[in-house]
């Protein structure tokens, strides 16, 4: 048997992965990040961190800079029905900013960071190696479509229905404390504050994005400075487990539905806490056993409201149904908030 480099081997250094890092050194193990890219990294994404993903990174000593967010707003061009945060304010984060932050944690906290790309896996009934690393364990936080996840032999398909996801900056005051997702007849925008003048836009759609799709905010944005765009998809990935020997599969490695309710970082950081929780005690099965109960209100909701929105006419009912609900409405915000 080979001698061990580390005690685990986290492959991908974005939040997910820094977040089992973090976990990991919590309970003194010793920990490796291979990471091909420099920091921070960005992703197309959001960048509004619910209530409950801000008080996840907080357990471990992450507070990224950014702009409050009072709740969630849905509007299209005649109505708007806003749904405020019970429990507190989220933030708004640019991901490069929650990157640094988690990257300087893990870095305060002794994780070693290696610039490798990992291609292959190779394991026992010992320990894992990859990219030229022996690790006890590894867990996989390569995102939506995982190298490591293929390696393994984890099966994988895009689900249906295909969306793909385009964010860009545009350099303009915030004009609202709430998450704004504008909605019109071929998919959704994601108006997210994230710094004093600059605000996030995401465009999620089975179709190629264009702003021009929502007038009212189009309008508001003519003239302005916009940054360059940056893409995902398809985003619904259906994985036929999260657990592979050794191998732990964490964050948007371990399946996605969609990013419709804003949840990636929050489950992110709570899967890597079970999945360290799993290596602590060595009994990976209980990651796997978890994986669906920690995921399972955001499975739930975001699938039925994907489903829902996805023929037109319960399209254009969608925002009429939650002005006429508020209260359904407001208890879905609070349950995704947490």
């Amino acid at each position: 048997m080979s001698s061990i480099d580390a005690d685990l081997l986290v492959v991908g250094g974005g939040p997910a992965g820094l977040a089992a890092a973090l976990y990991a050194r919590q309970q003194g193990l010793s920990v490796i990040v291979a990471e091909p890219r420099g920091n921070p990294i960005d992703k197309a994404c959001g960048e509004g961190l619910m209530p409950g993903g801000l008080a996840a990174l907080a357990s471990l000593g992450v507070d990224p800079a950014g702009t409050p967010l009072r709740g969630i707003a849905y509007l299209n061009e005649q109505r708007r029905i806003e749904a405020p945060f019970r429990d507190g304010p989220g933030r708004g984060v640019r991901r490069t900013t929650l990157h640094a932050a988690l990257a300087d944690q893990a870095k305060q906290h002794d994780v070693d960071w290696v610039g490798k790309r990992v291609g292959t896996v190779d394991q026992d009934a010992h320990g894992v190696t990859a990219g030229g690393i022996r690790a006890t364990w590894l867990i996989a936080a390569d995102g939506l479509h995982s190298t490591v996840r293929r390696a393994v032999g984890i099966a994988a398909v895009a689900g249906t229905p295909r969306r793909y996801g385009v964010r860009w900056h545009y350099r303009i005051p915030a004009w609202s404390e709430f998450v704004e997702v504008h909605w019109s007849r071929w998919g959704e925008a994601y108006v997210t504050p994230v710094e004093p003048d600059l605000v996030g836009v995401a465009i999620l759609s089975p179709q190629r994005p264009a702003l021009d799709w929502f007038p009212q905010l189009a309008a508001r944005l003519s003239g302005t400075q916009r940054g360059p765009a940056r893409g995902c998809g398809p985003m619904r990935q259906v994985v036929s487990r999260r657990v592979e020997g050794r191998v732990l599969l964490v964050g948007d490695a371990a399946g996605y539905e969609d990013a419709l309710t804003g949840e990636g970082i929050s489950l992110a950081v709570k899967q890597a806490a079970a999945a360290v929780a799993a290596i602590v005690d060595g009994n990976p099965a209980a990651y796997e056993r978890a994986w669906p109960a920690i995921t399972r209100r955001y499975r739930l909701l975001t699938r039925a409201l994907v489903l829902a929105s996805a023929p037109q006419p319960t399209r254009r009912a969608l925002i009429p149904a939650c002005e006429l609900l508020p209260g359904v409405f407001e208890r879905a915000v609070h349950l995704l908030a947490h």
